[in-house]
């Protein structure tokens, strides 16, 4: 299994694997044709009232990863393909977010590492 995260604003690096955007917005000062990927899944991305209410604010951060982990669980349609390639081959979250240590992509990190570790393909 191998799921790393990469602000999107870094080089691609052929470790990477499968790259996926899992922004709803379009990364500020980024073109398009700059960024190596091979899927943009917007709706992986945290709600937008989520989104506002969070403010990247690292006292909101855990309530932040539950309420995005609840939207994630009323949409496996959207994450569990992607889950399911990463449990075979490597896969890049990418983001744009500033914040390395409080960003929904790490939090969307935790929730596939946790279903892949306990739900996922053997």
């Amino acid at each position: 299994m191998s799921l790393a995260v990469k602000r999107a604003h870094v080089p691609a690096d052929p470790a990477d694997g499968y790259r996926v955007l899992v922004d709803r917005l379009w990364p500020r000062g980024l073109a398009k044709s700059a960024l190596a990927l091979d899927l943009w899944a917007k709706e992986l991305a945290p709600s937008t009232a989520l989104r506002q209410w969070f403010g990247h604010d690292p006292a909101r951060w855990d309530g932040f990863r539950h309420r995005y982990a609840a939207e994630l669980d009323a949409s496996a349609e959207h994450w569990r393909p992607l889950a399911e390639r990463a449990a075979r081959h490597p896969v890049t979250l990418l983001y744009a977010a500033r914040d390395e240590q409080h960003n929904h992509a790490l939090a969307l990190k935790a929730y596939l590492d946790h279903w892949l570790a306990t739900h996922g393909p053997r």
